[in-house]
């Protein structure tokens, strides 16, 4: 009995695990036996295999051929084991060199004219590769820059199986059509725009804002500290506006954050074929028609998808038009708000995606959304109600709570050369930013909004006298336990902004004001 082994990656969500492929040639009944759990499209790939190693000018075993998939235990979906596939047979099959592919880890798709084509997430399957000890990874001509991503090991970029066996044999690569290469460019599907509107775009621009001072403010304080927002006012008063301006407030990602928001954008396919890291905050907004699938990920079976909240992690989950949303989808949020992830459960799998984003929330105060309030003619009740979509438990998790007022006439005429830019107030978010790095250094967090409300209490407990005009809040219920680490978190952040080395009594007020909506 012939016996070949390669491996592959398995993944689940943005975690993989290494897959040896085991391919045997015994006696039997001719044809390709898959085992291991594949799913359909894996299932598939004896088609697939079969048809491009003819087309490859190779000799397919007229035996029976069983692919072992090992754990075998462990559902495995897609079609990057095709091209593992295809080498452990022909390995078994004595048409390479055994020990010359065993050690390596092979992820792409087959054509089935033998060209290799790119798959999505490489990123992550190339990390779970090097963390296995993995030296070499062969991958799709596509897929190359993404994989390259990862330090300490060694990238092979080929563009057909025909490319891969010369390799393998120690012969020299046989000549490609110009038109087969090009046509290996991954390509992202049309939603990848949304991951590359976090980019600093030079149409938009804080300075295009007119007025709303107040709503400037609280825009540059949760650039600074990363804190949620929630905007309301009539519609033209520049909720929409302030929101799409604040990643041009955001410095960019550093290396670390960077390939965690690669990964996620890798498995899910929408990272472009020009980026293969991204480098800025990344910016979502669904339509407040999305499902509650589309908002923090789903799929049937171990089809499972990240969703807006976990594309939009290190960067910002913008929902326009908060109260339109349908019922519950919203409150889907509350688990990633506080702990960072989104964790999907389904029969047989759990995939947990990261989503640690800042959320921005923008209502008209009233579903007949009248441009002046006093036009508006809502009854107070339908005021209520309609705001109350937005339920207590979501708003409780809102940092910044802010009532945008009608743009005056004075406000519309003024000169916007004399307003402040993206770039100024971007300068003095980073400045705070650093005193916060500096004073965290030696903790996992990077902005105040993620410090746990222990370590609040503990290693960063403002002042005594700073906290004493939060004893009657707490008193009378307006202040919850999570508020009161909520308001301390922003009052570190007006700290930083101000440069001081700790909270006053004028940071721990403000900040409440601003949690409560006061501003």
């Amino acid at each position: 009995m012939a016996l070949a082994r390669t491996r592959a990656v398995a993944l689940l969500g943005v975690d993989g695990q290494i897959v040896d492929v085991e391919a045997a040639i015994t006696n039997g009944v001719p044809g390709l036996h898959l085992v291991g759990l594949p799913d359909t499209a894996l299932s598939e790939a004896r088609d697939r295999v079969r048809a491009a190693i003819f087309n490859s000018g190779e000799t397919w075993p007229n035996r029976h051929v069983t692919v072992s998939l090992f754990p075998a235990s462990m559902p495995k979906r897609g079609s990057g084991f095709d091209l593992a596939i295809s080498v452990a047979v022909l390995g078994a099959n004595e048409a390479v060199p055994i020990e010359a592919c065993a050690g390596l880890v092979m992820i792409g798709e087959l054509g089935l004219d033998g060209r290799i084509r790119p798959v999505s997430g490489v990123l992550p399957a190339v990390l779970t590769a090097a963390e296995s000890g993995a030296e070499t990874v062969i991958v799709a001509k596509g897929n190359v820059s993404e994989a390259s991503l990862v330090p300490d090991v060694k990238v092979v970029g080929v563009g057909s199986l025909r490319a891969l066996l010369a390799l393998l044999r120690d012969l020299p690569p046989p000549e490609e059509p110009e038109d087969e290469a090009a046509d290996l460019t991954s390509r992202a599907p049309a939603d990848v725009l949304a991951s590359r509107a976090g980019a600093r775009r030079g149409d938009l621009d804080l300075a295009d804002v007119r007025g709303q001072p107040v709503g400037r403010k609280v825009l540059e304080i949760s650039a600074a500290g990363g804190h949620h927002v929630c905007f309301t006012g009539p519609p033209g008063c520049g909720k929409t506006m302030l929101a799409e301006r604040l990643p041009t407030l955001l410095p960019d990602l550093d290396h670390g954050a960077a390939l965690e928001v690669t990964a996620i954008h890798s498995v899910a396919g929408t990272l472009p074929a020009d980026q293969p890291l991204i480098t800025r905050p990344p910016f979502q907004a669904p339509h407040h028609t999305a499902s509650r699938a589309a908002l923090v990920g789903g799929g049937a079976g171990r089809l499972i998808r990240p969703g807006a909240a976990s594309l939009a992690h290190r960067g910002i989950l913008f929902l326009d038009e908060s109260p339109e949303f349908g019922g519950g989808v919203l409150d889907a949020l509350r688990q990633p708000l506080e702990g960072g992830e989104v964790v999907i459960a389904r029969s047989g799998a759990t995939a947990r995606f990261p989503a640690r984003f800042t959320m921005l929330l923008a209502a008209n105060p009233c579903p007949c959304a009248a441009p002046r309030f006093r036009d508006c003619s809502c009854a107070p009740s339908v005021r209520r109600r309609y705001l109350a979509r937005m339920s207590g438990p979501l708003l409780d998790r809102v940092d910044l709570k802010s009532e945008l007022e009608e743009v005056t006439r004075a406000e519309l005429r003024y000169d916007l050369t004399l307003a402040e830019s993206s770039e100024v107030v971007a300068e003095r978010v980073l400045t705070a930013r650093e005193r916060t790095r500096r004073r965290l250094a030696d903790t996992p967090w990077r902005t105040n909004a993620e410090i746990p409300g222990r370590e609040l209490r503990r290693r960063f407990a403002p002042p005594h006298a700073a906290l004493a005009a939060l004893d009657r809040p707490l008193a009378d219920g307006r202040l919850s336990a999570r508020g009161l680490d909520r308001v301390v978190r922003v009052a570190w952040t007006l700290t930083d902004l101000r440069g001081k080395e700790t909270p006053t009594a004028d940071e721990v007020n403000e900040a409440l004001g601003l949690w409560e909506g006061r501003t």
